[in-house]
């Protein structure tokens, strides 16, 4: 058992080295190079504009719930008023971010591993390199900028159709006063509360994007190996998010 453990101890401890060294690689590789602008909005659209849809229906979906069970909640002492405030500080602070980074993983964080994943094992990796191409600069750094730029915007839609769910299911579900609802988000409203929510999707998006494409250079074992890595890639990145969410909500707020 101990040998176990310290086996899956250093395989961690290896692991995060790796992935410092290659996240150094890809910084120096920007600093020092920079990036196409053609292959940047190009995958900005492709993670971002294509994933719209459905990080504002489960960002709405998420407000209503909120909504909801904040609704029963303050129930309880009569306090109604705070009800907008309390859906506006969930979705700006905490939901808006976290949840657009988890739809963004599933769904163009896993093809971003699988795809570079493929051009590894497929040797199109080594014929960049063989052409002086640096695969770093190539396939790499426009998607890891792509994500940091369009993830903030992301989140910001997802607190948007959240908060809007959350008066629908307020005013015309729960029959909150309308005004009660705007107005206590009107009075309590920060820009600190949104300017921070946003800078926390950026660096969700800096994370998972390096974690995915991290994975995808490294698979290995033809199609096994790249559903292996992509499997690794999507629970890697959303315990990332996880963990870094509670270290900024500890640090900005």
């Amino acid at each position: 058992m101990f040998f176990l453990l310290g086996e899956t101890i250093l395989s961690t401890c290896e692991q995060l080295g790796n992935f410092g060294l290659f996240s150094l690689r890809v910084f120096w590789t920007f600093c020092r190079q920079g990036c196409n602008l053609k292959f940047v909005l190009f995958q900005m659209a492709n993670i971002g504009v294509d994933s719209r849809w459905v990080v504002i229906l489960t960002g709405a979906v998420v407000g209503a719930i909120l909504a909801m069970h904040g609704h029963h909640a303050l129930e309880q002492y009569g306090a109604y008023q705070f009800l907008g405030e309390l859906v506006y500080l969930s979705m700006a602070r905490e939901f808006g971010c976290i949840i657009s980074a988890i739809m963004v993983i599933a769904r163009a964080g896993s093809a971003m591993t699988a795809e570079i994943g493929s051009m590894n094992i497929s040797e199109q990796i080594d014929a960049l390199t063989t052409l002086s191409i640096d695969p770093i600069r190539y396939v790499v750094v426009p998607r890891v900028i792509a994500s940091t730029i369009i993830m903030p915007f992301l989140s910001l839609f997802c607190i948007l159709a959240g908060v809007t769910a959350g008066y629908v299911m307020s005013v015309w579900t729960l029959e909150v006063n309308a005004e009660l609802y705007v107005d206590s988000i009107r009075t309590n409203i920060e820009m600190g509360d949104i300017t921070k929510g946003l800078l926390k999707a950026a660096i969700f998006g800096l994370l998972y994007s390096l974690i995915c494409t991290y994975k995808g250079m490294h698979a290995h074992g033809g199609a096994r190996g790249i559903g292996i890595a992509t499997t690794e890639s999507v629970v890697s990145s959303c315990v990332a998010i996880f963990v870094a969410d509670y270290i900024l909500s500890a640090i900005l707020f």
